[in-house]
């Protein structure tokens, strides 16, 4: 959290995940879909084939005095060095999981990875809520299940089919709300709400 020189406060949300795990295509629904939000420009930093090399970012407004600076940080193993530089001054995660069987492991060593960046701060200072993406697919795997692999069973927890946009607006709309209550009035929600 910090102001800028008109006194507006700024958030840092970060989208992660794994590669492919619909990180870009979350925050670029959000961008093109969600109404009555402010919304300055889309940045991607991408291949030519669209795949993230650094980040995609936006700053999004719901009122003209709190913006948050939403950013996605490439999920290839390669871009470790950039998620990390990314991740720095985040005030929430976002964990985009991939709910395909073949990438149960991919989703492990990503939530691995925050982890060991952010240490114990991880859902204490720093909310994460988990994003279970491409639930539509036919091997995805079963909702409990990849709770439990991913240890998550005491956090925040939503389906999503990013590309449709189903459960991308809520998820965002809750996690900027633990945001909220947590750097503004040092709250926290007291129970994780799954859906």
């Amino acid at each position: 959290m910090n102001k800028d020189a008109q006194g507006r406060i700024h958030f840092k949300v970060v989208f992660w995940g794994p590669s492919l795990s619909g990180k870009t295509t979350c925050l670029r629904w959000i961008y093109d879909e969600v109404k009555g939000l402010d919304k300055g420009g889309f940045t991607s930093v991408e291949d030519p084939t669209g795949r993230t090399l650094y980040f995609d970012y936006t700053p999004i407004s719901a009122t003209g005095k709190v913006i948050f600076d939403v950013f996605t940080v490439a999920g290839q193993k390669r871009h470790r060095h950039q998620r990390r530089i990314v991740l720095q001054g985040a005030d929430g995660i976002i964990f985009v999981a991939d709910s395909a069987r073949d990438q149960l492991q991919a989703n492990l060593e990503s939530l691995q990875e925050l982890k060991g960046h952010l240490g114990a701060k991880l859902g204490g200072d720093i909310p994460i809520l988990i994003l279970l993406n491409k639930r539509d697919l036919p091997d995805a795997l079963e909702k409990n299940a990849l709770i439990r692999a991913l240890q998550a069973d005491s956090l925040p927890t939503y389906e999503s089919i990013a590309i449709k946009g189903l459960g991308v607006k809520r998820a965002f709309q809750s996690l900027s709300r633990e945001v909220l209550l947590k750097r503004l009035y040092n709250k926290q929600e007291l129970a994780p709400k799954s859906s």
